[in-house]
């Protein structure tokens, strides 16, 4: 019994082992086979690196201004008695935009005016009397004080006459009438907006980091939605703070704006002219791997395999990048030119990666693109 139980154990033992050795072989393989495996290769498009020379911009966003803005509004109170303008159109300074009634006014300085003759005449006899001794010269001083006092009511009736001619303060272009004909006006009220367009400021903020490059007198030029082609302009005024919550800084031009092209609170793209040009390499925006530790890009080059075998794979290239401009990002340094940079499907690539070169359909490149929907 105890012959048969030990011959049982050594029959097992020996096929459990038996069984390992096969399946450590099985193992071995598949290991063997994993690591000579290579993944097929990925399609990709690509482009050749080269220098260019781009011009030294900065980008920003702006507002236009007016030079001289107002709302025209009435100085007293009182009826509208005539509109003399019409909306939109141009005006000169001192040109009369709206007459307040003055009837009341003008019978006062009928009045006033005829006292003033009296006061006048009394005070012109007063003072015969005075140069004779006649008259006491307490008597010539109020005679004289109270044609003064005549004469400037006078002068105050005719201000206020004035005053209720409403006219442009400066030349510009109006806006739409705020105002009817036998309205009554409060001292206050709107009349109609009054805009000088011609020259118009655009302002813009920058980052601090970039102020020193600025100086009055460069060159700025400015787009928008609905203005065919450029505008171009100076800067005439830097800011002497910086804003505390941005850290940028405000920056004023002036822009002629002879066509009125440029209007009061438009939306605009300004772009700074900074001189001289960089020397970079240009790459289509798809080319940039962007990665929180470093963007990089993939170039296309002969790679080794674990055998020994030349392969087309890429190899993984960090670089600093600089500004952009339309489809393009440009490459500052890490990349040279003559390299050939893997344009699309960087998503799927990985060092070492095998790639079949495709470029029968490549990603935008231009540098000032227009969209079909523009």
């Amino acid at each position: 019994m105890t012959k048969r139980m030990i011959w049982m154990v050594t029959v097992m033992a020996a096929f459990i082992a038996l069984i390992g050795m096969v399946k450590f072989k099985q193992v071995q393989t598949a290991i063997a086979q994993a690591s000579s495996f290579q993944p097929p290769p990925e399609a990709v498009t690509t482009t050749v690196s080269r220098r260019e020379q781009w011009p030294s911009t900065l980008d920003a966003i702006g507002t236009a201004v007016a030079v001289h803005g107002v709302t025209v509004s009435a100085d007293l109170p009182g009826i509208v008695d005539r509109i003399a303008f019409d909306s939109g159109h141009a005006v000169q300074a001192g040109e009369v935009l709206v007459q307040l009634d003055t009837r009341q006014e003008e019978a006062q300085l009928v009045a006033a005016e005829a006292q003033r003759d009296l006061t006048r005449l009394n005070f012109e006899r007063a003072r015969g009397l005075a140069e004779q001794g006649i008259v006491a010269k307490a008597d010539f001083d109020r005679a004289e004080a109270e044609n003064k006092q005549a004469e400037a009511r006078v002068g105050e009736i005719r201000a206020t006459i004035q005053r209720k001619r409403i006219r442009a303060p400066f030349s510009g272009i109006l806006g739409i009438r705020q105002v009817n004909l036998g309205q009554y006006l409060s001292a206050g009220d709107a009349v109609v907006s009054l805009q000088s367009l011609r020259p118009i400021y655009v302002n813009f903020a920058v980052p601090q980091q970039e102020v020193s490059r600025l100086r009055v007198g460069g060159e700025v030029s400015v787009s928008a939605e609905g203005i065919p082609g450029l505008v171009t302009g100076r800067i005439t005024a830097i800011d002497s703070i910086v804003n505390e919550g941005t850290r940028n800084v405000g920056v004023q031009a002036t822009f002629a704006n002879d066509d009125g092209r440029l209007r009061p609170g438009m939306f605009v793209e300004t772009k700074i002219d900074l001189g001289a040009g960089t020397s970079v390499i240009a790459l289509p925006a798809s080319a940039i791997n962007y990665a929180p530790y470093g963007d990089s890009v993939f170039v296309v080059a002969d790679v080794e395999g674990p055998k020994g075998q030349k392969y087309r794979g890429v190899r993984q290239q960090f670089v600093k990048l600089g500004g952009g401009r339309g489809d393009q990002v440009a490459v500052l340094s890490g990349l040279g030119p003559g390299e050939e940079v893997v344009t699309s499907g960087v998503f799927k690539l990985r060092p070492g990666a095998a790639v079949h070169v495709n470029n029968d359909v490549q990603p935008g490149n231009n540098p000032a693109p227009k969209p079909e929907d523009n």
